[in-house]
């Protein structure tokens, strides 16, 4: 969906183009830059980058900083910034029982957040609940928020329209439309594992970097690719295409039918279920990572078992895609942590003794991290006039 600014707002970055929006951006992502930076980053002139910052300025979208030598000449200067406090964002991540949600600056900052019971799944009730959560956010009493993220685990198309979700049991909602009516904002719906890999790129740990992937491993198994600085947003990158992908022919059977794949050995579903019978009582997985880090065996085996697939899981996708650094990423990250020399083990097992070394970063991320993800797909949008 467009993320234009509803009525009577109209944004700064709409009518940007060209060299002017690059400005802008490289501010946005990197700043306070000095000009020389900036004209150097772009290819600019001094004269050109003078011409075209000062509508920028003059309009309030960039401002000048405080003066500080400027490290290419050594003369004073006042590194151009972007004013983050004018515009705010709403993101909301939704699971299968709870709506998430976050406001934020335009560099993705969470300045408040909030949650929300879904009494049921049923698209309206769950509109009604984000639209009422949206406006009970505090921090948005001058009406800054100019556009809102929605993300969920499925299939979701450009315009919005959530083709399939299964823990939702949705197929083919509308839901950017819908909620765009209730909210009188723009609406941007996206997968939540591309939203965390937009959020990844642009403020995150591989801010930069243009090509490496991002594994979550949590309830299910997500996959997001970046290639030549581009998400690739495919129309099966919702399908959860990696927590498919064979890892232990003798294994366990995933809900699909498929024996020993990703989702069957490391989802938190599988983790707890293994953990489980080996200590002979229900456990959760942040428990079992606990009991591993005390040295209990029983946990320590489990945790090493699934830490060295998932190391398994990662050179495969490093022996596929190439990738400069893969971030692994959601609510059972810390797995990568608590067995770091397994993984290493089952990493190092699955390349090429020639192959280059590639950095493995592990994020922990809660929902208020999945919520600023969606947070992030509205500020490209707004940005950017597409999610891409």
């Amino acid at each position: 969906m467009s993320a234009d600014t509803a009525p009577g707002r109209r944004s700064t970055w709409a009518p940007l183009t060209g060299a002017a929006h690059s400005i802008a951006l490289e501010v946005l992502l990197d700043g306070p830059l000095p000009r020389s930076e900036l004209a150097r980053r772009l290819d600019l002139s001094a004269g050109s980058l003078t011409r075209l910052s000062k509508p920028l300025l003059d309009s309030g979208l960039l401002v000048e900083t405080r003066g500080v030598p400027d490290p290419a000449t050594g003369r004073l200067t006042r590194p151009l910034d972007v004013d983050d406090s004018r515009d705010r964002f709403v993101g909301v991540k939704l699971t299968a029982d709870t709506a998430h949600a976050v406001l934020t600056t335009l560099r993705a900052e969470v300045v408040a957040s909030g949650e929300a019971a879904l009494a049921d799944r049923s698209p309206a009730h769950v509109a009604r609940t984000v639209a009422g959560l949206v406006h009970g956010l505090p921090g948005d009493e001058a009406g800054s928020v100019r556009a809102v993220g929605v993300s969920l685990g499925g299939k979701v198309g450009p315009d919005g329209v959530v083709d399939s979700a299964r823990y939702l049991g949705w197929e083919d909602v509308p839901l950017g439309a819908s909620l765009q009516d209730l909210l009188g904002l723009p609406v941007v719906v996206d997968n939540d594992v591309l939203s965390l890999t937009r959020a990844e790129q642009w403020f995150g740990s591989a801010r930069r970097c243009g090509h490496f992937a991002v594994v979550v491993v949590g309830v299910g198994i997500g996959y997001g690719l970046v290639v030549h600085d581009q998400v690739v947003d495919r129309p099966d990158s919702g399908v959860g295409l990696l927590g498919h992908h064979p890892l232990d022919p003798h294994g366990p059977l995933c809900p699909a039918g498929h024996v020993g794949c990703a989702e069957a050995v490391l989802s938190t579903e599988a983790l707890a279920a293994r953990a489980g019978l080996a200590l002979r009582r229900p456990v959760g997985v942040e428990e079992v990572l606990d009991l591993a880090e005390r040295g209990e065996p029983l946990a320590r085996r489990v945790v090493d078992d699934a830490a060295r697939a998932l190391g398994t899981l990662l050179a495969a996708v490093g022996n596929f895609t190439m990738p400069e650094r893969i971030v692994v990423s959601g609510e059972n990250a810390r797995l990568a942590e608590v067995g770091r020399d397994a993984l290493d083990a089952g990493f190092g097992a699955g390349r090429n003794p020639l192959a280059g070394p590639i950095p493995v970063d592990v994020q922990l991320t809660g929902f208020e991290e999945w919520a600023r993800g969606a947070a992030v797909t509205a500020i490209r949008t707004f940005v950017l006039g597409s999610r891409r």
